[in-house]
């Protein structure tokens, strides 16, 4: 048995960032507009390391190369997943990112970006944009050259607990006021295609990607519906949002004590709400909120003691 592995998170700072992740999580963020925390990270723009234990000081990207039993002995050149929280203090950048394909001829092999929501918390009212109302490229290219972001983007309402599934190719955006958790697969690569006139700190306007854009947006929009599937488990309420060819991801609530198998390759955990024990044969290993680990492959079975929300996943 192998003992869970906490990361210490890196924090990337963002136009669009506030101080949500401070004053919800206690984080020790860099600025004032701090916009995302990479929890799990083994992608080279920010990598997580690993906080204590025997592997103390390593990074995500180096347990893989080194320690793939760790993760199953999974295949791949790459961590494949990546888990952040992002405060959008403002609107993000309209966006769409490439699938494995277009990304691997045009972006030196990065690997493509489909991504999901947990929405933590919003503003009363908050919303997302989510696809787009057109029905061919032709038309989507003379909205986009028209400036008719209103007539082309589509703008869905939201609050704290929704979840949405944001394939590749699917044009979106978090808008003000909302508090996210991401998971998504292990990408940087985003093209901007609508940045409200927005200028950086040197007064720029931000660069967009429209011909990269236009290429892989999906026309027309379809929605992938998601409909979650609830469950009790050993006293933990599971509700299961997504089981995609990429990632699997669901919301674990726990009211005292519930046993636990970890079976997958990997599992992913963040902590949302609350504390509590990861009490093993072995060990006893406390977590709270903003705790963010991964139960590795041989880790075997486990109580946890404490009141929690987590949200899991795996590949």
């Amino acid at each position: 048995m192998t003992a869970p592995i906490f990361f210490i998170p890196v924090f990337q700072e963002r136009i669009w960032g506030g101080t949500h992740l401070r004053e919800v999580f206690g984080y020790e963020i860099p600025s004032e507009t701090t916009g995302e925390c990479w929890a799990i990270s083994a992608h080279p723009n920010g990598q997580s390391i690993v906080k204590d234990g025997i592997y103390k000081g390593l990074t995500l990207g180096e347990l893989w190369d080194k320690h793939r039993e760790l993760f199953g002995n999974a295949k791949g050149d790459v961590f494949p997943l990546l888990t952040k929280i992002l405060d959008a203090n403002h609107d993000l950048s309209v966006q769409v990112h490439p699938d494995d394909t277009y990304a691997q001829d045009f972006e030196n092999g990065e690997l493509g970006k489909t991504e999901c929501w947990y929405i933590i918390d919003c503003k009363e009212n908050a919303e997302i944009i989510y696809g787009h109302h057109v029905k061919t490229k032709e038309e989507l290219i003379a909205k986009i050259s028209g400036g008719q972001w209103d007539a082309l983007l589509r703008r869905v309402k939201i609050k704290p607990g929704d979840f949405f599934y944001v394939p590749s190719g699917t044009i979106h955006a978090l808008c003000a006021g909302t508090l996210v958790l991401e998971t998504q697969q292990s990408s940087d690569t985003t093209y901007r295609l609508y940045d409200y006139d927005r200028r950086d700190d040197k007064g720029n306007l931000r660069e967009l990607h429209l011909e990269k854009a236009i290429d892989v947006i999906r026309v027309p929009h379809f929605d992938m519906e998601c409909q979650p599937q609830t469950t009790m488990v050993e006293g933990r309420e599971i509700i299961a949002y997504v089981q995609s060819e990429f990632f699997s991801v669901y919301k674990w609530s726990m009211h005292g004590e519930t046993s636990i198998k970890q079976t997958e390759p990997f599992l992913i955990a963040s902590v949302l709400t609350g504390e509590g024990t990861i009490v093993t044969e072995e060990h006893s290993y406390p977590f709270k909120k903003g705790d963010h680990f991964i139960l590795p492959a041989n880790f075997g079975s486990a109580t946890i003691i404490g009141r929690s929300e987590w949200i899991v996943s795996h590949v």
